[in-house]
């Protein structure tokens, strides 16, 4: 009796495939992304399942993403110190039977910390559809789905008694920018510490502070000021860098010099946050010679007693950093005090370099020998030379895409 053979497979058709898959990607183009990109990602997936090697719809898929899910995402979740900082914070506040509301979900990770943690659930609120549909996922995959609840809104629009049942315990949230203000964390934290947490409820982070440093860096001029490119003078464009934002590579390339210690322009407390905006006049001490090119900004945030992240001098990790660059270099000696205002609202920071005030004066060695020697008899007369006045120096959220994605990028 001859070997049955198995039942025929007919290969697909790729001419069908490919067909099908056209049809797709000229229906995502067309697509409006008003629903943050959800309907136009789940037809290039479709698209892309039939012709994996579909050159449109890679480029698509690819300018979606970066449309919507930002690239600072990747190196956040890389950042082994950030990561520890927070695991040792949230075991550390985080009690058994505890309800925690998690601002800021991203992929997952504080709320899957949350959870190891003992907390007996915990609600993680995440604005943009595609990042709450991954981190659902990702959950899922490390088995938490059923004590961490992904809730695809803004922290403002949840309601107690329908999204969550009841408020939280403790408020987690990760989301400051580089000066502490520009993800509108001050708001948000108002608004949840206020509406969705318990009288007394803990915060993780509890306070940062902002501080503010004179330094040197003729790389950070070279980078955001170059004098000049292939002969010709540059310098009538250089207005528009007055603020300049670091990232990790720019800061190890232009390796800032202090020129004196860090000193605090403002505080916030999380755990009792406001949005009032603030002024405050700082003389910025210069304990080494050089030239001052630029104020950098860098903060200090306390996770929990003990447990802090920052982004100074000496900080490593994916935070970027912001530089005030001064119009003009200032020729600085130790002792010298560089004077700047600092205002910040509740989700943006302005610093402009007021004046250089220079040390007084030590007599020359002769002089002051002089003076000794002959005090007695010789009084000597003050030397009332008027000071030079110092001209001042100042330097200085994209909303949701809801036109399709042909036209998002021309």
């Amino acid at each position: 009796m001859p070997e049955r053979l198995p039942p025929a497979r007919f290969p697909e058709n790729p001419i069908l495939n490919a067909q099908d898959a056209n049809s797709l990607v000229q229906t995502a183009k067309s697509a409006p992304l008003t629903d943050g990109g959800l309907q136009t990602a789940q037809l290039l997936s479709e698209a892309l399942s039939l012709d994996p090697s579909h050159h449109e719809a890679q480029i698509l898929q690819e300018r979606l993403h970066q449309t919507f899910v930002p690239r600072w995402h990747f190196p956040m979740l890389s950042d082994t110190a950030r990561n520890k900082a927070y695991a040792k914070a949230i075991a550390a506040k985080v009690k058994p039977g505890d309800v925690v509301l998690d601002i800021g979900c991203g992929a997952g990770l504080t709320a899957m910390l949350a959870a190891r943690s003992g907390a007996k659930h915990v609600y993680t609120c995440e604005q943009q559809p595609l990042i709450a549909q991954a981190a659902t996922r990702v959950i899922a995959a490390n088995g938490l789905s059923d004590r961490i609840t992904v809730i695809p809104k803004w922290s403002h629009e949840i309601v107690v008694g329908a999204d969550i049942p009841e408020q939280a315990d403790v408020v987690i949230s990760e989301i400051v920018d580089t000066v502490l203000l520009g993800e509108g964390a001050l708001a948000t934290l108002t608004h949840a510490m206020s509406a969705l947490a318990k009288p007394g409820a803990r915060a993780i982070p509890e306070r940062g502070t902002l501080l503010a440093q004179p330094v040197e860096s003729s790389g950070l001029l070279d980078l955001w000021r170059p004098q000049e490119a292939e002969g010709f003078d540059l310098s009538a464009f250089h207005h528009f860098a007055r603020v300049a934002q670091l990232t990790p590579n720019d800061f190890e390339a232009c390796k800032l010099r202090p020129l004196g210690p860090a000193a605090e322009l403002f505080e916030f407390d999380f755990t009792r946050p406001n949005i009032n905006p603030a002024r405050v006049v700082k003389d910025l001490a210069c304990t080494a010679p050089g030239s001052i090119h630029a104020v950098l900004i860098s903060f200090e945030m306390n996770l929990a007693p003990g447990v802090q992240v920052a982004n100074g001098l000496t900080s490593g990790g994916h935070w970027g950093r912001t530089a005030f660059l001064l119009d003009h270099p200032e020729t600085a000696k130790a002792g010298d005090l560089l004077r700047v205002i600092a205002q910040h609202d509740a989700a943006q920071l302005s610093l402009s370099v007021h004046e250089l005030l220079q040390a007084a004066q030590e007599p020359a060695a002769a002089a002051l020998w002089m003076t000794r020697a002959w005090k007695a008899n010789h009084p000597l007369q003050a030397d009332h030379e008027a000071a030079v006045p110092q001209a001042p120096v100042c330097p200085r959220s994209q909303p949701a895409q809801t036109r399709p994605l042909d036209q998002a990028y021309h």
